[in-house]
């Protein structure tokens, strides 16, 4: 269940910020140089491995098991 979940949340979060990088570029990089949006686009490009790197990671735990009680 963890790996479905964190494969959906890969997939929607990347389309958000897909969209939120290229409105910002399109706010921020009109008018500045060839090299400062090579920069934002590769600062951007890499960026969003940070969190989907935390969520692989969680995915990748084994799930908690409840605690079974002896029977009596």
């Amino acid at each position: 269940m963890k790996k479905l979940i964190g494969t959906l949340v890969t997939v929607v979060f990347l389309i958000v910020y897909c969209f939120a990088v290229m409105l910002l570029a399109v706010r921020l990089l009109p008018g500045t140089s060839g090299w400062v949006q090579l920069a934002y686009y590769v600062f951007t490009g890499l960026i969003w491995v940070v969190p989907i790197a935390a969520l692989i990671k969680w995915m990748q735990t084994p799930p908690a098991r409840a605690e079974r009680r002896p029977r009596s």
